[in-house]
């Protein structure tokens, strides 16, 4: 029984990193209107957004917080530009995730690996 127990308790602690989901990289983003809005970067505790319409302040560099599920944007042009509050990790049958950009009230994005 504590071999059971043991081995049991193993396997748990080795599939935990696999568990964690993966939202660093290079994300295109569309809008409500699936029109393209953008290019989304996410590396460490950092992120990049360049709009593709000139002069949006909502493009440039902020920090997050990453979480098992997705991020939380702490500062930078998409949340002050855009209202963004979150970037949540979903299920996509194309491309096997996405990364839901919302703030308080709505979805605002939704943004795809490149």
């Amino acid at each position: 029984m504590r071999r059971i127990a043991l081995i049991a308790a193993l396997i748990a602690l080795t599939a935990t990193p696999a568990l964690a989901q993966n939202f660093t990289g290079n994300w295109a983003c569309r809008d409500a209107t699936t029109a393209k809005a953008g290019i989304l970067t996410i590396y460490g505790e950092v992120y990049g957004f360049a709009s593709t319409i000139v002069g949006d302040t909502s493009s440039g560099t902020g920090t997050i917080t990453g979480y098992q599920d997705g991020v939380s944007f702490n500062d930078g042009g998409l949340r002050t530009g855009r209202l963004i509050q979150a970037g949540r990790i979903i299920p996509d049958p194309t491309y096997g995730t996405a990364l839901q950009l919302e703030t308080a009230e709505a979805i605002v994005m939704l943004c795809t690996p490149r």
